[in-house]
């Protein structure tokens, strides 16, 4: 008896310490549901306690490097499984860090993604993430950023969709002027990132295509501010709702205060074009879209890179600009929400034989550690695609920063964090979310848009829609098996009956050993030499239908003369366009900007200025729709 007493007294002390052993390892991993020294949850972990209580009791056991972190936004990679393995990185993310280093090592708490697996991986890493995010000291979550994923596009900023849905871009939607359908967009595509986790969405984009060769133009809504302005907002309030919230996804609505004049429609991406111009003395006109924004309550701001040239008292850019973010942005505007800079302000990036530089521009002689000085006393909270902590505390402990300017903009993060339910519950529901990504009748919205907003310039002859099954038809540039369905694919134009020709809007690599600026689409609109006399001869040969893809407004003349129908489209795949042209469905949209006559017409305009080329192709918000039975 004494031995069973025995052998249960020391299993009953095994056992007690095993649990204070496993409790302190729950401490160590997961501190934010820990009891304080009262027996009680701290106050930011107690859901009932007013958000403000919770957000400066957490701030007041934030250490520097701790707060640090959460003014930056840096860049991840995701293995195709959803692991955290540190498996080599191939490209442009080669050397990318995983998210966990980030967090552990640079205590940062918002990351941005880039390619992503499909939607079951993409899930299991967002909460293997927040796992490691919940063992940290304080137990701060992770918030995620991207860039827009449901545009059926090849653009450059068009993250590859996966299941997403697929719609047209922002110019599709603009396109069709359907408020209505803008909101259903928005909410259909935060209903898509709160399932995967991403929290965070980086757009819309509210600058204005006011230069017609800029390369990012197929991002905006067009050139109208009135039309950008009703389209940003009903965006904004389908991704938020009218309140942020738990189920919102938070926008960050860029670039301001407008991204659109740039002089010769250059990008300040690239050391080519620092500085933003405004002819036509009309800065204000470009703020419309935005203030559209502020209505709908944006959660976040971002600023854009170039130089608003003579438009402030110093010429620096707008992530460094004083005058832009306080003085207009907080003061004039009352706008307390997050400042997030563009990517890549403060530090060089080695790609291979080449470096491409900060985005410092007017600032290019500063150290990196007085470039992040600058930011901050611009007003800005947080540094977009980067992750130099250290200059942050090294500023903080040489007194060029107070503690409390940093809490300032800690407090803005972690209200965002905070009113997303984000501390409350972080984690998703990894089967469910295959369930709710890609929903069958959201893409099947998602396509039936790419169609309608197919703009209809031109029918000679009211030559479309065109009968199923009734003609011989060429094609180029158009998936053969996908156009079988709708007529005779012959291999030659004399054995047609028409020609189906689909093109981009040209565009001409700037000459640098950055690839990533060479992707950018600059330079002129119009096509040139044996390209252009191809596109000719076959528009003399037989009857040919042209669409073409305006991520830029394309200077066609030639081409609308002698084409037979003229489409043009703003991201929609062959079978929506063959839909359009086969009279499955009507094309509705309008022209979200002008198409300009000619080159000289282009670089004759002003580049802050709407609809101001001489004599255009087809005015701003022209567009036909079919009058007669299909033939």
């Amino acid at each position: 008896m004494k031995m069973k007493v025995g052998i249960a007294f020391t299993l009953l002390i095994i056992t007690s310490l095993a649990v204070i052993l496993m409790s302190w390892k729950s401490a160590d991993q997961a501190s934010y549901r820990d009891l304080n020294k009262n027996g009680k949850k701290d106050i930011y972990e107690d859901a009932s306690q007013p958000m403000e209580a919770r957000v400066n009791d957490l701030v007041s056991q934030m250490n520097l490097e701790e707060k640090a972190g959460m003014l930056f936004i840096s860049g991840t990679r995701i293995n195709d499984d959803g692991s955290l393995d540190d498996k080599p990185a191939v490209g442009m993310f080669a050397g990318m860090p995983q998210a966990d280093k980030l967090i552990t090592e640079k205590k940062i708490t918002h990351v941005n993604i880039w390619a992503a697996p499909a939607t079951k991986p993409l899930a299991t890493w967002y909460n293997n993430i927040q796992k490691v995010a919940e063992a940290s000291r304080l137990g701060i979550p992770i918030t995620i950023a991207s860039d827009p994923r449901h545009y059926f596009s090849n653009n450059i900023f068009a993250m590859a969709a996966n299941e997403f849905s697929q719609w047209p871009e922002q110019l599709g939607l603009a396109a069709l002027n359907d408020e209505t359908l803008m909101r259903q967009f928005g909410d259909i595509a935060r209903q898509e990132y709160l399932a995967v986790g991403i929290r965070l969405a980086l757009h819309p984009m509210a600058d204005l295509a006011t230069e017609p060769r800029w390369p990012r133009i197929s991002g905006t809504f067009g050139e109208d501010a009135k039309l950008s302005a009703r389209m940003v907002k009903a965006y904004v309030l389908g991704f938020q709702g009218d309140k942020l919230g738990v189920n919102s996804v938070a926008t960050m609505t860029k670039h301001f205060s407008g991204g659109g004049p740039q002089k010769e429609g250059l990008d300040p991406h690239f050391e080519f074009q620092k500085g933003q111009v405004y002819p036509g003395k009309n800065f204000n006109y470009h703020l419309i879209p935005f203030e559209a924004a502020f209505e709908a309550h944006t959660a976040s701001i971002m600023p854009y890179y170039g130089i608003p040239t003579d438009q402030t008292s110093e010429n620096v850019a707008f992530g460094f600009n004083k005058d832009i973010i306080t003085k207009l942005l907080r003061e004039k505007y009352k706008f307390d929400g997050v400042v997030c800079t563009d990517w890549g302000l403060i530090t060089d990036v080695q790609m291979g034989p080449s470096k491409w530089l900060a985005r410092a521009w007017g600032v290019e002689n500063l150290s990196a550690e007085d470039r992040v000085k600058k930011v901050m006393d611009a007003g800005c909270d947080q540094f977009g695609g980067e992750s130099r902590t250290e200059l942050i505390v090294k500023l903080v402990k040489e007194g060029k920063i107070t503690e409390a300017r940093i809490d300032q903009s800690v407090k803005r993060l972690l209200r965002q964090k905070f009113t997303l339910g984000l501390f409350d519950n972080p984690f998703v529901d990894v089967e469910k979310a295959t369930q709710i990504v890609g929903k069958p009748e959201w893409k099947k919205l998602g396509e039936a848009t790419q169609r309608r907003s197919i703009t209809l310039l031109k029918n000679d002859g009211n030559t479309l829609p065109l009968a199923v099954k009734k003609y011989k038809i060429y094609v180029q540039n158009i998936n053969v098996k996908i156009a079988a369905n709708y007529a005779t694919v012959v291999g030659k134009p004399e054995e047609a009956d028409f020609a189906i020709l689909r093109l981009n809007t040209p565009w001409v690599p700037v000459e640098t050993q950055n690839f990533f600026a060479r992707g950018f689409h600059h330079g002129d609109l119009d096509f040139k030499g044996t390209k252009k006399d191809s596109i000719i001869q076959l528009l003399k040969t037989l009857p040919t239908i042209v669409d073409v893809y305006l991520d830029r407004p394309a200077v066609i003349p030639e081409i609308s003369q002698l084409s037979k129908a003229l489409l043009v489209n703003y991201g929609a795949s062959d079978s929506a366009l063959l839909d359009v042209i086969f009279g499955m469905v009507k094309p509705e949209g309008k022209l979200p900007f002008e198409l300009p006559s000619s080159m000289e017409a282009v670089r004759n305009q002003k580049e802050d200025v709407p609809y101001d080329s001489k004599d255009p192709l087809y005015k701003f918000g022209f567009g036909l729709s079919y009058r007669s039975n299909i033939k």
